[in-house]
């Protein structure tokens, strides 16, 4: 039996204003979903809840893989579970390097019973293993010695963190705009990489991934086997790769016209956003 992500009748609020008003999601694994919308409709919102960032609170609704719901777990406790997020706006971290960072999580999450600071992979396999990621990425080894995400371009924040979930290997991959800041060489790298590295998961199962994005060329590489519209905190309709097409090529006017209640929604969020 395939493992189950699954999102029902989720509502989230951001500092007591909703933002989520009953979303419903299934992600299997092996399963290439897209998530579309216009800006400020909950895209990241959706991806920042199921996640577990505490400035996102859940007031109704849940969470749950393969049937059990993880609404009271922290974040680390999903990323042991097999779910991992691709920020859109990664944090740096100073003093902490690349190469160690992974080497701890990437033990934790394959051994998520273990005490912190022991049994570590051994430095052999990891440095083995990481040196075939990079050089899959096109990245330069030094990039391993460099702090986390400190004084990196855009560019290169992205690469970083398809390197860590490449490492890291999850059941359900959350990229949050992996695309935006990238030039079209680097959309186009980062696209076949993501590919890849999605059938290489532990035990030969691919990852069920979630892109979030505004345009069509991350998916190049990565047809997805749902798009998803996300209008007003909801989302209201659902097809195949060519509907990521449709609106990457003709926008949002037809899906408003089709859904009036959540474009009313859509509205109320974006006035909402600038009286803040």
């Amino acid at each position: 039996m395939s493992d189950t992500l699954k999102i029902t009748d989720l509502h989230v609020a951001v500092e007591g204003k909703p933002i989520l008003r009953g979303v419903n999601l299934t992600i299997n694994r092996g399963e290439t979903h897209a998530l579309m919308g216009p800006n400020g409709s909950g895209k990241s919102t959706l991806g920042n809840a199921i996640m577990g960032h505490p400035g996102y609170e859940v007031t109704e609704g849940s969470i749950e893989i393969n049937g059990e719901d993880i609404l009271e777990w922290d974040a680390s406790e999903r990323a042991r579970a097999g779910i991992f997020m691709a920020f859109q706006r990664p944090m740096s971290v100073p003093g902490v390097k690349m190469a160690d960072f992974l080497r701890h999580a990437a033990t934790n999450v394959r051994n998520p019973e273990r005490k912190e600071g022991e049994d570590l992979i051994s430095m052999r396999e990891f440095r083995k293993e990481l040196k075939e990621k990079m050089s899959q990425l096109r990245m330069d080894e030094e990039f391993a010695r460099r702090y986390v995400n400190d004084g990196f371009s855009g560019g290169e924040m992205k690469r970083a963190e398809i390197l860590q979930m490449a490492m890291l290997r999850p059941k359900f991959a959350i990229l949050d705009e992996t695309d935006s800041g990238l030039d079209v060489d680097a959309v186009k790298l980062a696209s076949q990489s993501i590919a890849a590295i999605s059938q290489e998961t532990d035990g030969g199962a691919e990852m069920g991934i979630l892109i979030i994005t505004h345009h069509d060329k991350l998916l190049d590489h990565n047809a997805p086997d749902f798009t998803h519209v996300m209008l007003g905190g909801k989302i209201v309709e659902t097809g195949g790769v060519e509907l990521a097409r449709e609106l990457y090529t003709e926008g949002y006017d037809r899906i408003r016209a089709a859904y009036p209640e959540a474009a009313a929604a859509e509205a109320e969020l974006a006035e909402e956003a600038t009286t803040v």
